[in-house]
């Protein structure tokens, strides 16, 4: 078998903001792993908050003795040859990704849109130009939010509305914007709090649901998230591929905690598995494509019903 590992960098059709970054561009990992006429590809998004640059993850690939994920740590480099693999596989036996793992087929999923961090007025007139999409994603993540999320809401009377504060805040200002957040019918909140300083999550009251998103990468996570958390973001990126996401989704769904399945801004290839993994989730935030100047070829359909299953020409 052979493997083959590169980098490729897609423009953003406009700056992409969370409160710890600014971004424009994608650069994203490809692995590629062919076996005779087969070929199977996977795609995955190095993410700086947890060490990693694609540089580094391209190294990850080329020092391995063999394609083996198990030789991998949980992240970006294992995501992409562990998706790289199960599209071999589905390939190999002429048969669709879900059916090798003996899985339901799956259907369109409804997607978040997110709008990223900006002063009031922008993030206003974003709402007000995505109102039609049923789910809207906020980037939020600083002392001065509130004035954000109304603005947002007054964009998009209609939409369901997450929000994302990124690690940004304080437990005095969550507490403070939570009931806030609860009259302007926001559904959720993600990571309000910093990965390791989140214990007063499970002091202070918590009256709409929170989704643990840098707290928790792998299954190994869930026990220390019980009492903090009601949800978790599943990623390909942090749990180290389709085979990680989806032992994590069900894991989580066991403890009775509900399951949001995110990514990072990139192409179809690195969504396509992630529909898998969305199926039956409470939300799905799969709009990387979205974000981008251009896509792949053979991208993912998106339309009023939401994100489609992947083609086998893109992957599985």
């Amino acid at each position: 078998m052979q493997i083959e590992a590169r980098i490729d960098v897609y423009p953003l059709a406009q700056t992409f903001v969370i409160s710890r970054a600014a971004k424009t561009r994608a650069e994203v990992l490809l692995v590629t792993v062919q076996d005779g006429p087969h070929r199977g590809r996977g795609e995955a998004v190095p993410y700086a908050r947890y060490g990693e640059t694609p540089e580094s993850a391209l190294a990850q690939i080329e020092r391995l003795p063999q394609p083996d994920p198990a030789l991998l740590p949980p992240g970006a480099a294992r995501n992409a040859l562990d998706c790289a693999l199960w599209d071999l596989r589905a390939k190999q036996a002429g048969r669709r990704v879900w059916e090798v793992l003996g899985r339901p087929a799956p259907g369109p999923v409804q997607t978040a849109f997110t709008l990223s961090l900006g002063p009031p007025e922008a993030m206003e007139a974003a709402a007000r130009a995505h109102a039609h999409r049923p789910i809207l994603k906020v980037k939020l993540g600083t002392p001065d939010d509130m004035p954000r999320i109304e603005a947002v809401r007054r964009g998009a009377p209609r939409a369901r509305i997450i929000v994302d504060a990124n690690e940004g805040w304080s437990a005095e200002v969550y507490a403070d914007l939570a009931p806030h957040l609860v009259h302007l019918g926001v559904a959720l909140v993600e990571q309000p709090l910093p990965a390791g300083q989140d214990g007063m999550l499970a002091e202070i009251a918590r009256p709409l649901p929170v989704c643990a998103g840098e707290s928790c990468h792998t299954s190994d996570d869930l026990p220390g998230l019980a009492g903090r958390y009601d949800m978790v973001n599943v990623k390909l990126d942090k749990a180290g591929g389709l085979t990680g996401a989806l032992a994590l989704a069900d894991a989580a769904r066991a403890r009775g905690m509900g399951v949001m399945v995110g990514c990072m801004v990139a192409t179809s290839l690195a969504m396509a598995p992630a529909v898998i993994v969305a199926q039956g989730a409470e939300v799905a935030d799969l709009d990387g494509p979205l974000l981008l100047a251009e896509d792949r070829p053979h991208g993912l359909r998106y339309d009023a019903r939401g994100v489609h299953p992947p083609e086998p020409e893109l992957w599985g």
